[in-house]
Order: structure tokens, then C-alpha cells, then sequence
């Protein structure tokens, strides 16, 4: 029994020894004091308490950096220019740098720790991001694991964004998420409605946005975004649209439709839709309407794996499929795509095999 005793004594004794070592490393080495942080060559100059990653370091002073995984490390979307200050490369970076890259010192700004002072270069147009506070004034089902979230702009009131383009939500602490994190969803409402926003919102399995937006957001509740970003915005020019999504990826691309018709842009345009079976198809009906309003736009909607209750008489194999059968060149086109990054890939090469330019074909990295 006694020794028992004392084995328990040594071992709280070396928890304690150990408690007492992190709380001296977090005191001193982890305690990096005020830094200053030097953006574009003095124009702006902040002070910051140092120890966090410089992408949340910005976020605190008002300077929002797109982010698509909430400073994970697995999106790429953060990079900036740090010329000096940064230390060396992690390996949680080098996957998403390219030689070019970190020739001219771009890293990801959600990997960088800032543990002293950093010279930095921030393009012009991340200054003009805003954050917004919003009131959420629907939450609607489109299928069995995609809803539409509406959300009225409360301060500013007023939003600008080219079609296509993409929003981060802030999601607040709750019993998943010990902290504040954010996550970019495309816009699916029109550049014309400047005074709500919407999103399609896919939920994933145990992903902290998606369950708080399916699970815990309620009607009436008070969220903040920023934005808007990306370069997922229709180009112009004459050539033939093309657009390919799958699931949520529906919202930038109806975005972009409902632009062009309060523009009266007249293109041809063929938008091929990908889903599993008949309950992950939506929005079928706004999709045959803009058929009727546009100038000659096609709609075409394709099930990988139709059962016997779904009824479908429309074109049936995985997108890719699809899309090869439709598209006999690629010349004179422009292709737009939104989905998982798999379905990219794969129709990124049907897109080359029909000699579709690369600088003709546009989608956004965090898709």
C-alpha cells in the first residue's frame, strides 16, 4: 500500500514539475511581446501583441485575408508577401508554395506565426473587404443535407460584389469549436440585391460551420461576414459559356445566371449539373425558368447513379461523362466550375482533351 502511495506522490509530483515548465516556456519563450507589423513598404504600420498566426493577427485589426479553412493550413488561399521576419518555410506550407513563390517570399499568412516584426505586402484590394453584421432572415431545406441561408446586411447595410464571388462567415464559439473560426461560402443571391446575401450551405460530417449553420443557426440570430473575395467572376468576352457544378456548388453559378439576366447579357451558355440521384437535385424549376429568360441558355442536369423510384428521363453517368458527350470542342468556349476538388480535376481534363484553353477555364481553390 505504501509504495503505492508514493508511486501516486511521484507521479503528481512530476505533473506538477511539468505544469510548472509550461507555465515558465508560455511566460517567457511564448510571451513575444508587442511587434509591429510593416505593410507595403511603411504605408501601414500596426502594433500587435505577438504569439498568434498573422492571419488572425490582421483579422483583429479590421484586415481580412481570405481563408477557406479557418487557418488550417489546407486551403492555400492566405498567401502573402513577407519580406522579412517570417523565419523558414513550415511543412504545413510547402505543399500549397510553388518555386516561384517562395522565390518572391509568399507564404500563408495562417502558418506565420508572428513572434517579432514583419515586413509585408497586402494587395490594394484586401483593404476594401468589410466585415458585416447581418441578421439571418431564412433558413431553408433545397435538399436533405443543403440549406439556403438568407441574411439581411444590418451594419454596413449595403454590400458590392461581382457574381461569383465569395464571402467568409465568422462561426462563434460553441460546444464544437472552442474558438472563433470562419469559412468561405460562395454568394448564390444577385450582385443587384446589395442589401441581403445568400448561401447554399452543404453540411459535412462533424465540420464546425456546416453543423452550426444546419444545427444551431436559428432565424432572427445575429452572424458577421466579411468580403467579399475571389476572382470567380464572369469574364468579358463572346466565347460560349460553360458552366459544371455539383451540389452547393450551385451557388456562384447561380449567381452569375442571375446576373447576366438583370444584365441582359446575351451568350450561349450550357450549365451541366451533377448530382446523385433525384433528392440531390434543387433548384429545378428557377433553372428552367432562366432557360425561358436568358438568350439561349441550356440547363442540363445529370444523376451518376438514378434509382428505380427517381423516375429521371435526363442524362444519366458522372459529370465528366456528361460533359464529354455535350461538348464536341472546345473552341470558342470559356468554362466555369464550382464542386469538389475530385470533380475539378476530372473535368479539368475533359476540358483539355476538347483543347479548351487554361486561361479560359475559372474556379475558385477552396472549392
Amino acid at each position: 500500500m505504501q509504495e503505492i502511495v508514493i508511486a501516486v506522490a511521484v507521479c503528481c509530483a512530476i505533473s506538477c514539475g511539468l505544469a510548472i515548465i509550461i507555465l515558465i516556456v508560455n511566460a517567457t519563450v511564448g510571451n513575444y511581446g508587442e511587434c509591429e507589423l510593416d505593410i507595403n513598404n511603411g504605408t501601414k504600420k500596426l502594433t500587435v501583441e505577438g504569439g498568434s498566426s498573422l492571419l488572425s493577427s490582421l483579422a483583429a485589426e479590421g484586415i481580412f485575408i481570405p481563408s477557406a479553412c479557418g487557418g488550417k493550413g489546407s486551403c492555400g488561399l492566405c498567401k502573402l508577401k513577407i519580406i522579412d521576419g517570417a523565419g523558414d518555410i513550415l511543412p504545413t506550407e510547402s505543399a500549397w508554395l510553388s518555386d516561384e513563390e517562395r522565390k518572391n517570399k509568399i507564404r500563408l499568412s495562417c502558418q506565420v506565426k508572428v513572434k517579432g516584426n514583419l515586413k509585408l505586402e497586402i494587395p490594394e484590394e484586401y483593404f476594401l473587404v468589410k466585415e458585416f453584421s447581418c441578421k439571418v432572415i431564412s433558413i431553408k431545406d433545397l435538399t436533405h443535407d443543403i440549406k439556403e441561408l438568407t441574411l439581411k446586411l444590418i451594419s454596413p447595410d449595403e454590400v458590392k460584389f461581382k457574381a461569383g464571388q465569395f464571402m467568409q462567415i465568422r462561426v462563434p464559439e460553441y460546444e464544437l469549436s472552442k474558438q472563433e473560426v470562419y469559412r468561405a461560402y460562395s454568394i448564390s443571391s444577385s450582385p443587384a440585391e446589395t442589401g441581403n446575401v445568400e448561401f447554399e450551405i452543404r453540411l459535412v460530417p462533424n465540420g464546425i460551420c456546416t453543423t452550426y449553420v444546419h444545427q444551431y443557426l436559428k432565424e432572427g440570430d445575429v452572424l458577421s461576414i466579411n468580403g467579399p473575395y475571389g476572382e470567380f467572376y464572369l469574364r468579358d468576352s463572346e466565347r460560349e459559356l460553360i458552366f459544371i457544378a455539383g451540389g452547393s456548388g450551385m451557388a456562384p453559378i447561380k449567381s452569375i445566371l442571375l446576373d447576366m439576366k438583370n444584365k441582359g447579357i446575351k451568350r450561349k451558355a450550357r450549365y451541366f449539373f451533377g448530382a446523385v440521384t433525384s433528392k440531390d437535385l434543387f433548384l429545378l424549376d428557377e433553372m428552367r425558368q432562366l432557360e425561358k429568360e436568358l438568350h439561349d441558355f441550356t440547363f442540363i442536369p445529370a444523376l451518376s447513379a438514378p434509382g428505380p423510384d427517381d423516375d429521371w428521363n435526363g442524362d444519366t453517368g458522372l459529370i465528366t461523362e456528361v460533359l464529354d458527350r455535350h461538348v464536341t470542342s472546345g473552341d470558342n468556349v470559356e468554362a466555369y466550375l464550382c464542386g469538389s476538388p475530385g470533380m475539378i480535376n476530372a473535368c479539368l481534363k475533359v476540358l483539355a482533351a476538347k483543347d479548351v484553353p487554361d486561361n479560359m477555364i475559372f474556379f475558385d481553390k477552396f472549392a
